[in-house]
C-alpha cells in the first residue's frame, strides 16, 4: 500500500484539497453523508465483527483496505486500529533481553513488565558533558544516577525524574501555554518519562546527536521511517511519552493500573526552594503517547492512550466516581487550571491545590466502539487484566504525507502534512492546553513542527535533541 494511492483517492473523494482543508480546520470529528436506506426486503443486521487478534508484532505501517475507496472517516479508523495494534504489541510481556515473550499474552498472568519499558529513556541517552550513552541493552543500574540515589536503586526498579511533560518545569520562569505540574486527587505530583526504540537510539548514536558540539555539524535530521518490504520489513522510529501517578494502597489493591516499583528522584532547587530527595513508591500508568514514524506517515503517527479513570469528559461527570485527576464532589472548581506557584513535588498538596482536569474533546463514537472491542479482547485473556482499563483517545496522522522520509526536503510547503484530527490532547500530558483554539490548543504535529536541535536545525518533530549537553 502506497501513501500516494490512498492520498489520491482521499483527495478525489473530498473534491480536492480545498474541501480537505475545510473539513480538517472546522472539526476534529469526521462527518459523512447519511447512507441511503436499503429497501426493507434487503435490510440485514450487520455481522458482529470478530474480536481483534492480539499480536506481539508492532505494525510497520497503517493498513488500508483496497476497497471501498478510503475516506477521512475510514482512514481515521485504520490509523486507530494501528494505534491499538501498536499499544498491544508494546505492552506485551517481555523477556530479560527486551524481546516479547511469545509464550504469553498481555495480562495472562496478571500485570506484566512491557516491551517499551526496556527501551532507552532520555536521561540514559543525553548524559552530562555529552558523553556517549551505554550500548543498547545496558541495564539501567549501569547508567549514571544522582549521588543521593546511586545506592538506592533496587533490582527491577524504575527510575523516574521528570515532574512535567518537559524538563525543568519547576524552575522555568515563563510558563509556555499556561502549563504547570499535574497533581492527582491524593495530592501527589505525577511523574513523566520519554523513551525511544532501538531504531531511534541507533540513529542518535550514529550521528552523535547526544552531544551538543557534534550537533554543530548537523545540517539535517531524518529519523528512519522503516519499511514494509516483505523481504526485509523494519519498524521505523518510535518515541514514547508516559505519565505515572503514585498509587495509594487502595489503588494498588484495585488491580486497575499497570504498575511498577519506582525510585523517584526530585532534583534540588533554590528558586523555588526544593530539597533533593529519592523516594521508593509504586506508580501506575495513567497516560501514554506513542509516536511512530512510518513510510506512509513521515510526519509520524501520533497515538495517545489514557487510563479510563483519569477524568470525565466536560459535561459528563459521573457522580461519586473516583477519578484520579478530578473531584466529583467539587464541580464548581475551575477546570484545567494549573495550581499557583510555588510547586514542590515533595509536598502532599491540600485539596484546594489539586487541579480539576476534564477532557475537552470527547472521544468519538467509532473510537469508543474500537476501544470496547480491544478491551473485551484483553479481558478475554484474563478477566482481571489491567490492560482492559486503558483507552485510545485518538490518533493524529498526516492527510497529505510527505513524499519521502525527509519531510523538510520533500514537503517544504506543507511540513505538517495537514493533520487530522486538527487537535489532539491527553488529559495527563496536555492537561491545561486542551481544546479547539488554533495555535493555543494541543495539536501534536503542529507543536512538534517547532522542534530543533541545539543549533536550531529542524529535528524531525522531536524536542529530545535539545537535551544534548
Amino acid at each position: 500500500m502506497k501513501s500516494s494511492r490512498w492520498q489520491f483517492l482521499l483527495f478525489i473523494g473530498l473534491g480536492g484539497l480545498a474541501a480537505l482543508l475545510a473539513v480538517v480546520a472546522c472539526t476534529n470529528s469526521i462527518q459523512t453523508a447519511s447512507p441511503v436506506p436499503a429497501p426493507p426486503a434487503l435490510a440485514t443486521t450487520p455481522p458482529t465483527p470478530p474480536p481483534p487478534a492480539l499480536s506481539f508484532n508492532i505494525p510497520f505501517d497503517v493498513t488500508v483496505p483496497p476497497q471501498p475507496p478510503p475516506t477521512l472517516e475510514s482512514l481515521q479508523h485504520d490509523f486507530d486500529v494501528m494505534s491499538w495494534q501498536t499499544f498491544v504489541a508494546m505492552s506485551w510481556p517481555v523477556l530479560p533481553d527486551g524481546q516479547p515473550n511469545t509464550g504469553q499474552l498481555p495480562g495472562q498472568d496478571g500485570d506484566n513488565p512491557t516491551v517499551w519499558q526496556t527501551w532507552k529513556t532520555a536521561p540514559e541517552v543525553f548524559l552530562p558533558n555529552g558523553a556517549p550513552p551505554p550500548p543498547w541493552g545496558t541495564p539501567l543500574a549501569s547508567s549514571p544516577l544522582p549521588a543521593i540515589c546511586r545506592d538506592q536503586l533496587q533490582p527491577g526498579e524504575y527510575f523516574l525524574t521528570q515532574i512535567g511533560k518537559t524538563p525543568n518545569l519547576l524552575t522555568e520562569s515563563i510558563q509556555p501555554f499556561n502549563t504547570g505540574p499535574l497533581i492527582d486527587q491524593n495530592g501527589r505530583y505525577a511523574r513523566f518519562e520519554i523513551l525511544m526504540n532501538q531504531t531511534m537510539f541507533d540513529y542518535i548514536v550514529a550521528n552523535k546527536l547526544y552531544n551538543k558540539k557534534a550537533q554543530a555539524g548537523v545540517t539535517s535530521v531524518v529519523f528512519p521511517c522503516g519499511t514494509t518490504n516483505p523481504a526485509n520489513p523494519q519498524v521505523g522510529t518510535i518515541m514514547v511519552k508516559a505519565s505515572w501517578k503514585i498509587l495509594s494502597p487502595i489503588e494498588i489493591q484495585s488491580g486497575r493500573f499497570h504498575t511498577m516499583k519506582a525510585l523517584i528522584y526530585t532534583p534540588p532547587s533554590t528558586n523555588p526552594i526544593i530539597a533533593e530527595t529519592c523516594e521508593h513508591a509504586t506508580v501506575g500508568l495513567v497516560g501514554l503517547h506513542i509516536v511512530h514514524k512510518t513510510a506512509d506517515a513521515p510526519q509520524w503517527v501520533w497515538s495517545t492512550f489514557e487510563h479510563i479513570d483519569n477524568c470525565p469528559t466536560d459535561g459528563q461527570v459521573v457522580p461519586g466516581h473516583d477519578y484520579s485527576f478530578y473531584n466529583s464532589n467539587a464541580p464548581g472548581a475551575a477546570i484545567n487550571t494549573p495550581p499557583d506557584r510555588p510547586w514542590n513535588p515533595n509536598n502532599i498538596e491540600p485539596p484546594a491545590r489539586r487541579p480539576q482536569i476534564v477532557r475537552m474533546i470527547p472521544i468519538d463514537q467509532p473510537t469508543q466502539q474500537l476501544n470496547a472491542t480491544y478491551q473485551a479482547a484483553l479481558r478475554a485473556v484474563n478477566p482481571s487484566s489491567v490492560w482492559q482499563y486503558y483507552q485510545l483517545v485518538s490518533t493524529q496522522w498526516p492527510t497529505q504525507p510527505a513524499p519521502s522520509c525527509d519531510v523538510e526536503t520533500s514537503a517544504p510547503t506543507n511540513l505538517t502534512g495537514t493533520p487530522a484530527p486538527q487537535f489532539l490532547g491527553n488529559s495527563t500530558l496536555e492537561s491545561y492546553i486542551q481544546g479547539r483554539v488554533p495555535n493555543v490548543s494541543s495539536s501534536c504535529i503542529e507543536c512538534h513542527l517547532n522542534a530543533t536541535t541545539t543549533k536550531s536545525v529542524f529535528s524531525d518533530f522531536t524536542y529530545l535533541l535539545e537535551r544534548a549537553q
